[in-house]
């Protein structure tokens, strides 16, 4: 051990010398690369590299440190070492397959600092042949997998041992990864020597995992088939390069393709020697070997065939196909052999098409998907085509034909001799004609390869973009991933991309796209090879819709192909060869034939895209050159009479009866456009002239352009006829409209002329009528409730029914959450458990509140709780982990599906009307003095009830001032009474229901409905969730009632109606109980030990729970009475001045003097008033308030301070009373706003005035509330105090450039872990700090549960809600309570607009505002869990990820 530490330190203590000392580098390199001589054994670095396998962790990262520091430092002893290296390459990677640990912590991971050096990697081949080696190593490490045939079978590998061979393949790619611009004879030999030895890879993989057609029973196990293909995936760039490194020399490729045609015939020994069958059709014959896809062995692993596709391809590139003879004979180069494996393949592909393979299970499907897959397609599929093309190329066409049609399993089909009624065979057969001719439309249609075509890689990139977007537009990652990627991962999009699309930018959500030019959607090859089955038909439809839009005709002939290139010239002669032909007019006899049905409108489709392609072939070298010149005669084949009968037809006879045909309505179009072909072509071979061969092209195309015309005048009359029909149509609806309202007059007049009127009473200033008062909430001249008959509709049983308090509970569904949206003390300490918490009082800071919040969808209560049982009982029978957590109540609204856990019930408003004059006589009656007086009269009563036959020990309520015996226990009544409404029974329940949830969520506690603190959760629920929707109104600057969301409005609705009745179900002492706490805020007669003083409290709170307890003071044991309108307005309205005026001193005591306000005029009014009454204040509060501020800056500071509670109390009495409030509240007013809430509140602009009015009763109030020792105790620490108006809250201010973030992220070490394992940083957005997340160090417990950082910092930070920012994965992540999160898109966005999750693309970010405001918005519109429930319900998994430990 000692020595191991030694060792250890030593290492490191060397690491730091050689960081700045050049020469002891220098000298520890010499040291260890010196070998003993005389000696087997090998030098020290190749001892330690050879070692490296058995070192544990720690050892090997030192020993990697060392190599870095010094080797890796000095270029010649790179150079050595490099050498070293490949000398022991064979056991070091031997050693890594067998070893457990990561490779990123194996020596081998450092080949890629030297294979990529370019100078290195060329030295390493010339000297040591460095491709050999890999590739022998990889011939070692094989073997087992290796079958009888000396063939890879990978059934029944090691996931693990597998991807360790990875390793060796990528070594082989980043040998590769830069070609030599200079050839010597030495590195010419040696690569060949390399090239060789991979080709052997490459022939144990020819027709490796061979399988058969299944017929009978389904196969039993699916074989693997994964670790085939993901050998393809890793060799894909390494087979491009080994071609393109060929391609660099003539000579080299020549003999390299000599190297790879001998493997590949090597491989095909049994084809050649096999039993011959002939086939015969149009008087040609093809002796060709007896072989059925569908009955003998297929593979379709054929990298051997596809690399001498490739190779040759690079020899037409070069122009070197000429001298291909000297190096393979014409005798031995065999096209048929070399044409037959990949045809077999593509059959194979076909027949699996036509559902011939579905007995072989999954695994094939999964094969054939890769195999035309963008990630394989490259070195699979479109080899395959180009190897169809080399043999188009060089065999006769008819032979060539006829051999597709035998491997295809059709000359029976093209024999006429087929006559079945079997529908399966039937659609059998018809599905793999069009698979054949798709594959023939390719041969002959696809040239987009340089080397097949004469066409640059641009081209071939900007022809597969245009085909994607005309399927849609898209995002550039989804492009990307639709483009094959070169070995350094580009695929040469961004150099072409602006050349045939432009970009779009996105909105708040979704990503940028990209949409096709017009000028390129000449370009659109509906037969396009990389298209998919969908994408085919997607896109087609598409450029129809368009042409259609465009009152075009619908057909999409193919645009014009390029040329082929020299040596693939002869593949055009496929087109008007005899069987093509005969194929062509087959089709056609069968669909014009009625009682044929081996037929498709997709087949005719096909059959008619390569006429289009032959009359385009010939038009195009008629244009050319003279007409004598030109062989390919496809008009005079086409135009020649099938046989010798009298009622034989040529192709343009049968097409002018298909488009008779009604079924093909849709080919109309195309069928026209081959027979004007037809004619321009006719017209072109009958002017020898070349000269006048082309303008008597352009006439014929310009009498193709008159029937156009014709065509397009037609369709314009069409489309203008249809417009007038929709046109009188829409005149006959609004006839029929004016007629009603004409008939139902006096409604329309009276709905809208409502506004109008009060505005001219108003404006005329005369006698007062009720409606001058209808804008007012509060006092003797409240406004009348405007009540409406509410018939709703249960979205469960689709039954309307009207809401009345005697009727059936009606509810909506509703969601109640802990929230910190409003805290002014982020991350205060949080009981975790509410069981000693009293939540009567809220403090100032609003740190937690209970939020409720509704989707505003109505059920009957009995249906919700039929629901919600039938839930119940499908959770207990399913397996896969719940989404919402049942015994909280949970489940998912029926409509909406966002997460709910109680519902609220609707209850309606009860109308009041105030008798004004009665109202106005009780005004000279019952002053604020007054009605203080009988408060406290009958508070004292029921404290002499409660206490009879004790001494009372409560405190004196009379002083001197303000005492008067005229007032006694049942004053109060004398100023109007009324009975209890009485609720439903059923409406009763579910008012229970809700407040015990709102009581257990708040509180974090067990359901218990007695607890005497369920009536403060409900007065504190209903306070913080109007704050909470007041503050969002603000933030967004909308008006306070004209912008409320339906759900908002009815939530709110309902939620004070249920207040009110809430109060009902509780025993009304204790009510009182509660409201003489409340009260004794702000009367100090009443204070007890536990009244918080005034600077401590947030006084909306107490302002709902005092005006929604107050009607218990009217109850008695004998009689349930409550307060008629008239005492009720007169009661919130001395309620609301007492606490407005509290709140007044409030805002004026914790005033901050720093703040940079818009000054107004000094003398006003309000600046006076301001002035007086703070120095009557300081002079209460013993000189602890500062002095010398001007009257208008207390003034500003106040109508600031005060406008969001004056709002809030707007929303709550108007949700309570339904007096509808002023116009500037409903519209976005902003000066017009605070007069409006004054006026609406009855309360003066100045609010100083109130003061004034009261002042008698008033005055020693205040010198009781400033005289408190808790109150002056808190003006002394300013520091904690709360200021008005209270700061909104936001996520964290992050930075534009995201690198910055990351930046932030390397320097972070995690608090409680001192090694350096790569960590994941989080970052919290509601409070700036970053988490170590996903790592036990940082683990914490909580009530006995092991939980992650970010799950506790949720509970506290945000009450369990909570939104992170994964830093290094630029994800951002939604989290509530302890087992529930989900992934939200990132507000940081690429120049595409798109996000990326997991830094996958790596393009510079940068902070999008819209989208981290819209991040803000769900946060302070408390909708995280519905955001989470909606992506938990769309992403269902069986094993979900493990919240709980983020």
């Amino acid at each position: 051990m000692a020595h191991q530490k030694f060792a250890l330190r030593l290492g490191s203590w060397m690491n730091k010398i050689m960081s700045y000392s050049s020469d002891f580098r220098q000298i520890f390199c010499q040291a260890c690369l010196r070998e003993e001589p005389g000696s087997e054994n090998p030098c020290l670095i190749s001892r330690l590299m050879l070692w490296d396998a058995k070192l544990y962790k720690g050892a090997r990262k030192i020993l990697h440190e060392l190599i870095f520091s010094s080797f890796f430092m000095e270029m010649e002893y790179k150079k050595l070492f490099a050498m070293e290296f490949v000398k022991y390459y064979k056991q070091l990677q031997k050693d890594y397959i067998s070893d457990d640990h990561d490779r990123s912590i194996s020596v081998t991971a450092l080949s890629v600092q030297m294979f990529t050096v370019p100078t290195l990697a060329r030295h390493l081949l010339e000297e040591q042949n460095v491709i050999s080696v890999i590739t022998e190593t990889l011939l070692e490490v094989l073997p087992e997998y290796l079958d009888r045939n000396n063939k890879f079978n990978f059934q029944g590998y090691s996931q693990d041992k597998l991807g360790r061979v990875y390793a060796v393949i990528c070594d082989l790619k980043y040998i590769l990864i830069s070609k030599p611009t200079i050839w010597t004879e030495r590195l010419r030999m040696q690569f060949l020597e390399g090239f060789r030895s991979f080709l052997k890879i490459l022939t144990c993989m020819q027709g490796m995992e061979e399988i058969r057609r299944q017929v009978g029973q389904h196969i039993e196990v699916d074989p693997d088939w994964e670790a085939a293909i993901a050998i393809q995936m890793q060799l894909k760039n390494i087979l491009l390069m080994f071609q393109e490194w060929c391609a660099c020399d003539e000579e080299l490729l020549l003999v390299a393709y000599k190297e790879c045609h001998k493997a590949v015939m090597r491989c095909s020994t049994s084809f050649v020697s096999s039993s011959k069958i002939v086939v015969q059709l149009c008087g040609h014959i093809l002796e060709t070997k007896s072989y059925r896809v569908s009955e003998d062995l297929v593979s379709i692993h054929l990298p051997l065939s596809r690399t001498l596709a490739g190779l040759h391809v690079r020899l037409s590139r070069l122009g070197a196909v000429s001298r291909l003879h000297e190096f393979v004979p014409f005798e031995d180069f065999q096209v048929e052999v070399l044409v037959e494996y990949p045809l077999r393949c593509l059959v194979l592909v076909a027949q699996v098409v036509a559902e011939m393979w579905r007995r072989n299970g999954l695994s094939l499907i999964s094969q054939v998907f890769y195999y035309q897959d963008v990630k394989c397609r490259e070195e699979m599929y479109d080899k395959d085509i180009i190897m169809l093309q080399i043999g188009a190329s060089l065999m006769d066409p008819n032979k060539f034909l006829l051999l597709v049609l035998q491997r295809y399993e059709l000359t029976d089909a093209f024999n006429k001799t087929i006559s079945t009624k079997d529908q399966d065979l039937i659609k059998q057969y018809n599905t793999l004609i069009e698979e054949m001719l798709q594959v023939l439309i390719y041969i002959v249609g696809e040239r987009y390869v340089p080397g097949v075509g004469n066409v640059t890689k641009e081209e071939v990139t900007m022809r597969e973009i245009t085909h994607l977007l005309c399927i849609e537009p898209m995002p550039h990652s989804a492009i990307a991933k639709n483009l094959p990627e070169n070995e350094n991962n580009e695929t040469g999009l961004e150099n072409v991309i602006n050349k045939v699309a432009t970009f779009k930018r996105p909105g708040i959500s979704g990503h940028g796209v990209y949409e096709l030019k017009d000028e390129s959607l000449k370009d659109f090859n509906m037969y396009f090879y990389h298209y998919s089955k969908t994408q085919h038909s997607k896109a087609e439809h598409m450029q129809k819709k368009r042409r259609k839009q465009e009152n075009k005709d619908e057909a999409l002939p193919p645009p014009s192909p390029p040329e082929f290139c020299p040596a693939f010239s002869k593949v055009v002669n496929l087109l008007n060869c005899d069987i093509m032909m005969y194929i062509l007019r087959t089709i056609f006899e069968r669909a014009v034939d009625t009682d044929s049905n081996l037929w498709t409108e997709g087949m005719l489709q096909m059959a008619f895209h390569i006429l289009a392609l032959g009359l385009l072939e010939e038009k195009q070298q008629l244009q050319k050159s003279p007409e004598e010149e030109v062989t390919f005669d496809f008009y005079h084949k086409a135009s020649r009479l099938g046989s010798s009968a009298l009622n034989a037809q040529n192709i343009q006879m049968l097409l002018e009866k298909l488009k008779g045909i009604p079924q093909l309505e849709g080919q109309k179009d195309m069928i026209t456009w081959i027979l004007q072909m037809f004619d321009t072509v006719k017209r072109l071979r009958e002017k020898s002239c070349l000269i006048v061969a082309t303008t008597s092209g352009l006439e014929s195309i310009k009498n193709d352009e008159i029937t156009h015309d014709k065509e397009k005048a037609e369709r314009k009359r069409k489309a203008e006829a249809a417009r007038l029909h929709r046109q009188k149509i829409m005149a006959q609806m609004s006839a029929l409209q004016k007629n009603f309202i004409e008939t139902h007059k006096l409604m329309y007049d009276n709905t809208s002329e409502m506004p109008g009127k009060e505005d001219s009473i108003m404006e005329e200033d005369s006698a007062p009528v009720v409606s001058d008062y209808c804008r007012i909430v509060l006092g003797p001249k409240r406004g009348p409730t405007i009540t409406e008959k509410e018939v709703l509709t249960c979205i469960l049983c689709q039954e309307e029914q009207e809401v009345k308090i005697e009727n059936n509970a009606m509810v909506f569904s509703a969601c109640v959450q802990k929230s910190t949206a409003l805290t002014q003390h982020r991350g205060k300490p949080i009981e975790l458990s509410g069981e000693t918490l009293d939540p009567l009082f809220m403090d100032p800071d609003l740190a937690y509140g209970t939020y409720t919040g509704s989707c505003g969808h109505v059920m009957h209560a009995v249906c919700w709780q039929k629901y919600f049982e039938a839930v119940q009982l499908s959770s207990q029978q399913r397996i896969h982990v719940d989404l919402f957590d049942l015994e909280s109540g949970e489940y998912l609204c029926p409509l909406c599906k966002s997460l709910c856990n109680t519902v609220i019930p609707i209850i309606p408003l009860q109308p009041q009307k105030i008798n004004s004059e009665n109202a106005e006589a009780l005004a000279q009656l019952l002053t604020l003095a007054q009605w203080i007086q009988t408060v406290l009269a009958r508070i004292s009563g029921y404290n002499m009830k409660h206490t009879k036959g004790e001494n009372p020990t409560m405190p004196v309520l009379f002083n001197q001032g303000m005492g008067d015996s005229t007032f006694e226990f049942h004053s109060i009544l004398s100023f109007g009474v009324q009975s209890s409404i009485k609720y439903s029974n059923s409406i009763k329940e579910m008012v229970i229901l809700f407040a015990t949830t709102i009581y257990r969520i708040g509180l974090k506690v067990p359901p218990d409905e007695m607890d005497p603190r369920v009536p403060m959760m409900t007065w504190s629920t209903c306070a913080f969730t109007i704050q909470a929707i007041e503050n969002l109104l603000g933030d967004e600057g909308k008006p306070l009632f004209g912008a409320l969301q339906n759900r908002q409005h009815n939530g709110l609705k309902a939620l004070m109606q249920f207040a009110v009745a809430q109060r009902m179900t509780c025993p009304q002492v204790l009510i009182q109980k509660h409201l003489v706490r409340l009260l004794s805020v702000v009367l100090p007669n009443l204070q007890s030990e536990d009244t918080p003083c005034l600077l401590s409290i947030d006084l909306f709170h107490v302002l709902v729970g005092a005006v929604l307890a107050f009607p218990s003071l009217y109850w008695d044991d004998t009689v349930d009475l409550q307060p008629s309108s008239i005492s009720s307005s007169y009661n919130h309205l001395y309620l609301f001045h007492l606490i407005t005026m509290a709140h007044t001193l409030q805002i004026l005591l914790t005033i901050d003097t720093g703040l940079p306000l818009a000054q107004v005029e000094e003398d006003s009014e309000e600046a006076h008033s301001a002035s007086s009454f703070f120095a009557e204040v300081s002079q209460y509060t013993s000189g602890y308030t500062g002095c010398g501020i001007p009257g208008w800056y207390l003034w500003v500071s106040l109508k600031n301070g005060i406008t969001p509670y004056l709002r809030c109390a707007a929303l709550f009495f108007h949700y309570l009373l339904g007096v509808t409030p002023p116009e500037e509240l409903l519209t976005n007013s902003a000066e017009g706003e605070y007069n409006a809430l004054c006026s609406y509140l009855s309360l003066p602009t100045n609010l100083f005035l109130l003061f004034q009015e009261y002042w008698d009763t008033v005055r020693p109030l205040l010198q009781r509330w400033c005289a408190d020792p808790a109150l002056l105790n808190c003006l002394k620490q300013k520091s904690i105090m709360v200021r008005y108006p209270r700061k909104r809250n936001s996520l964290i201010e992050l930075p534009d450039d995201y690198s910055c973030l990351l930046n932030q992220a390397s320097h972070f070490r995690c608090p409680r872990s001192s090694d350096d394992e790569r960590k994941h940083p989080v970052l919290c957005l509601f409070c700036g700090a970053i988490l170590c997340s996903q790592n036990i160090c940082c683990q914490e417990v909580v009530n006995g549960e092991e939980v992650g950082a970010c799950i506790f910092h949720a509970l506290h930070c945000g009450a369990g809600v909570c939104i992170f920012l994964k830093i290094r994965e630029c994800r951002v992540v939604l989290v509530e309570g302890k087992a529930r999160g989900c992934a939200y898109p990132a507000p940081y966005l690429d120049e595409y607009g798109e996000t990326d999750p997991g830094l996958k693309r790596g393009n510079p970010l940068h902070l999008s505002r819209e989208r981290y405001r819209k991040l803000h918005l769900v946060w302070q519109q408390h909708c995280i869990i519905e955001e989470i429930a909606r992506s938990q319900e769309t992403n269902q998994m069986l094993f979900g990820f493990n919240w709980q430990l983020l």
